[in-house]
């Protein structure tokens, strides 16, 4: 899937995510056919962003997202930089 580099690391890990809910579903044995396992599966996951959990009105999931998704540009920021700093290799 193309989408920007800044953004594969939280498309991974969203992969993950559904893949895992997948398996939890085909596990279980009740649901037959790929198709219907990842429709429940994205059932499952819909059903659960719309009920995360609200503090004083501030979507803990959405915002929990947003601070991976800056901790990835800042760790894309700084890992070159990291090679400046490395003294081992001196």
């Amino acid at each position: 899937m193309a989408c920007p580099e800044a953004e594969q690391e939280g498309l991974i890990a969203a992969a993950q995510y559904l893949d895992q809910k997948m398996r939890e579903i085909r596990e279980q044995g009740k649901v037959i056919g790929i198709e219907r396992i990842a429709v429940m599966a994205a059932l499952n996951i819909a059903f659960e962003l719309k009920n995360a959990p609200k503090v004083n009105g501030v979507d803990i999931s959405a915002a929990q997202r947003r601070i991976e998704a800056m901790e990835a540009m800042i760790d894309n920021v700084i890992r070159p930089q990291e090679t400046l700093f490395d003294l081992s290799s001196s």
